[in-house]
């Protein structure tokens, strides 16, 4: 079965970037038609879709972020990115890396466990 594991410093100070990782398992980042997703929960509201890459590279942006976010990947290590420019307290949350098939699944299938990622000077 496919695993994700996500990896993160914790701890960004405001304005910086936060950058995370998600590592794959038992399964490739390239296979059809696969969807590789960022997720965030703030404390006390609800998910939030941050953005997709897809089996092919394609990426895909929640409309309020896209100018200061980038999924990249790395299919030799089967690794795929979030980066965020410019962070700010209220953006602190545990980030999500998930799965899921666009136009089939209704939900996602796969989940890593969750970062918490705390934004303070």
């Amino acid at each position: 079965q496919v695993q994700l594991q996500e990896s993160s410093p914790g701890l960004v100070k405001p304005s910086q970037t936060l950058s995370l990782t998600c590592t794959v398992s038992g399964g490739s980042i390239t296979t059809s038609y696969y969807a590789w997703n960022w997720i965030r929960q703030p404390p006390g509201k609800g998910l939030e879709w941050l953005g997709a890459i897809r089996y092919d590279g394609r990426t895909y942006y929640t409309p309020s972020l896209k100018s200061r976010t980038s999924i990249p990947r790395d299919t030799s290590k089967n690794q795929y990115s979030l980066q965020l420019s410019s962070v700010t307290p209220e953006e602190a949350a545990v980030y999500y890396c998930a799965r899921d098939v666009p136009g089939w699944t209704t939900e996602y299938d796969s989940w890593g466990q969750g970062t918490q990622v705390t934004v303070s000077s």
